[in-house]
């Protein structure tokens, strides 16, 4: 059996889908290990490490892919639609493709891996369930994610995070207000505390209280009995009354934070918006607002994707594209390891090969495409 890595050529991506540590492990399973030379370089993985975990080096994307029974990617291949390489095309037929592949905002693709004869699976839609909480990707990735933009904020930020008594005065700490209490929010609400910041959070979900208070924050949230509990964990979306609640009461919060971090998402759908133009204006000059769903359209009225801009009441609002990879060795290392924990325990153990059983819940609800048929119930006719 053989695993192909090709190297991420998507823009603003430095992760790549095998670490040396998850090469060593597949070698030792039976398997052969392919990859494009350099696809390691921007995660600090030299073609050199992945040699000595066992790899073939491969000189090019095609050599790479052309053989592979199972091709790993980050995010989802490039189409000769979106120019440059077509990597659809270089996957041969029958390839069992594993990644992070956006399916609900890009079904043609969906359609074109079941025309190709490919197999896919999107990480994304692993369920959350208890033993696949070591495959989950949007846990790994967002737990990075929510850690990075505490720093972005803080570098943005032109005073101290934590309380300084010097012989000068004191220095007051920070005030932090975490929207949106999910992985990301919560690692979020830790650094923060970490650094000495005085830390607010919010949810829809009543569920977060306990958690948010644990780390030492407090938890602020509309008296309710709307719950935003939705399936699988995830937060769904609240009646416009309940918005409305809600808006009134960041609106008053906003205008004593120093740092704002917002992480709402809704899973297949554009984010909501949780702070409005009005909330900025309100907001003190100097203040940061960090929007991590600025790609799924933003939770922030003025954030910019791939930008960092100020207000004309000096308030920063930072968008920064795919917040994972910019801590790209940790992020690889941890989404290669969720790679290699879906898979391993459909590699027979005997013979290397990868038996996909589509009895699993697992593999059903990750799997997108099969004997060149589109499969997923989210995607297919009667789908919701």
């Amino acid at each position: 059996m053989k695993i192909a890595i090709p190297m991420e050529r998507r823009e603003h991506e430095k992760r790549v889908a095998a670490s040396p540590d998850t090469v060593k492990k597949f070698v030792g399973l039976g398997a052969e290990v392919i990859l494009e030379t350099g696809a390691g370089n921007l995660s600090s993985f030299s073609d050199q490490d992945y040699k000595d975990a066992g790899a073939n080096i491969a000189a090019d994307a095609v050599a790479a892919l052309k053989d592979a029974d199972i091709v790993l990617k980050v995010q989802r291949p490039l189409t000769k639609e979106e120019g440059g390489i077509d990597e659809l095309s270089l996957m041969k037929k029958g390839a069992t493709l594993v990644s992070v592949l956006a399916p609900l905002q890009n079904k043609e693709q969906v359609a074109a891996y079941a025309a190709a004869g490919i197999e896919a699976h999107a990480m994304e839609l692993v369920p959350r369930i208890s033993r696949a909480q070591s495959m989950d990707v949007l846990s790994s990735q967002s737990n990075l994610a929510g850690y990075k933009a505490v720093l972005d904020a803080a570098n943005e930020y032109g005073r101290g995070m934590p309380m300084m008594m010097t012989a000068a005065g004191t220095v007051a700490p920070a005030k932090a207000f975490v929207m949106g209490v999910g992985v990301a929010g919560l690692q979020a609400i830790a650094t923060a505390r970490r650094l000495g910041a005085i830390v607010t959070a919010t949810d829809v979900r009543a569920a977060t209280k306990e958690q948010v208070e644990s780390l030492g924050a407090k938890f602020v949230m509309v008296e309710s009995d709307e719950t935003g509990d939705g399936e699988g964990g995830y937060a769904k979306e609240m009646s416009d009354e309940y918005k409305k609640k809600q808006a009134e009461l960041v609106f008053e919060h906003v205008k004593k934070q120093d740092i704002v971090i917002t992480t709402a998402l809704i899973p297949g759908r554009e984010a909501p918006i949780l702070i409005s133009d009005e909330m900025l204006a309100v907001m003190k000059q100097g203040s940061v607002v960090v929007d991590l769903a600025v790609e799924a359209g933003g939770n922030v009225t003025q954030s910019k994707l791939g930008e960092v801009v100020e207000t004309a009441n000096g308030v920063k609002i930072v968008g920064h594209h795919n917040v994972p990879s910019r801590l790209a060795c940790d992020a690889s290392a941890l989404y290669s390891k969720n790679l290699f924990n879906f898979l391993q325990p459909m590699i027979n153990k005997e013979t290397a090969a990868l038996e996909m059983d589509w009895a699993d819940e697992i593999v059903k609800g990750t799997g997108l495409t099969r004997d060149g048929k589109v499969v997923h119930p989210l995607l297919t006719e009667g789908g919701n």
